[in-house]
């Protein structure tokens, strides 16, 4: 049974700090990338690791403000967002693929998103 399951969204102010989590079970050599959607807009991609290894890749938009990383276990993955800004306001998902991909059709198993909000 493969579950993905989110959590730790939530209001901050410009220029403040959320940390994102993420528990994955049910699956394993996969890759775990979080993508985001703000109202009207397509869904884009924030960042991606592959739990075996330590590689992360980020997208630009977000690069040098947000650090993903694994806890010990290596079955919960956090999503660290810092000096965050209203352009940051979306629904975050967690995304579960068996190769690294910065596209949404690549990952198979989905959470429910997570609301992020930042005011200004």
């Amino acid at each position: 049974q493969v579950q993905v399951e989110e959590s730790g969204g939530g209001l901050a102010q410009a220029g403040g700090s959320l940390r994102l989590s993420c528990v994955a079970s049910g699956v394993s050599n996969y890759a775990l990338a979080w993508f985001r959607q703000a109202p009207g807009k397509e869904r884009e991609f924030v960042a991606t690791t592959f739990w075996r290894t330590n590689y992360t890749s980020y997208a630009d938009s977000v690069k040098g403000r947000f650090t993903a990383s694994s806890a010990e276990a290596k079955n919960t993955v956090y999503l660290h967002m810092n000096s965050l800004q209203p352009e940051d306001t979306a629904v975050y998902f967690c995304a579960v693929g068996y190769g690294l991909t910065n596209q949404a059709t690549g990952y198979k198993y989905w959470g429910q998103g997570t609301q992020v909000t930042v005011s200004s």
